[in-house]
């Protein structure tokens, strides 16, 4: 096998195990962000009602999971020999580069666009949530 191919496997499962944590730690992460809520005084269930959750559902598994298999194409490609295997990974690559510096990007600015998603939100209740606090507590 070679070291390309490798390497995109390698990446491949460190992306499918993103829904994996997900789901093994997001009921723990949930309850702990419920509690916070409840400290803060706002609705424990304010979340859930719109829309917001924890787990590996919805796009937390269909987007790692889609990248772990737009990894894995190229990747056995390589391995069984076929010449597509340079395209795709030229093609393939640069895009997930571009989609984990967006996801880093998320990351590092959670908290104002969390507070700002819950301004626009026109619920009462999610303004007054200290985001920070909450995304505290979810780690």
């Amino acid at each position: 096998m070679n070291a390309v191919a490798t390497l995109q496997l390698l990446i491949a499962l460190a992306f499918l195990s993103i829904p994996l944590v997900r789901s093994r730690y997001g009921s723990r992460a949930q309850a702990a962000v419920e509690a916070e809520l409840g400290r803060q005084g706002v609705r424990t269930t304010v979340m859930a009602e719109n829309g917001m959750r924890l787990d590996a559902g919805g796009h937390e598994t269909w987007a790692p999971a889609g990248i772990a298999a737009s990894l894995a194409v190229p990747a056995v490609l390589g391995i069984a020999g076929s010449s597509w295997d340079e395209t795709l990974t030229w093609i393939v690559q640069p895009l997930v580069i571009l989609v984990n510096c967006v996801n880093l990007y998320s990351n590092l600015t959670a908290v104002p666009s969390v507070t700002a998603a819950f301004a626009k939100s026109g619920d009462a209740e999610l303004q007054r949530i200290d985001v920070t606090s909450m995304l505290r507590a979810a780690e």
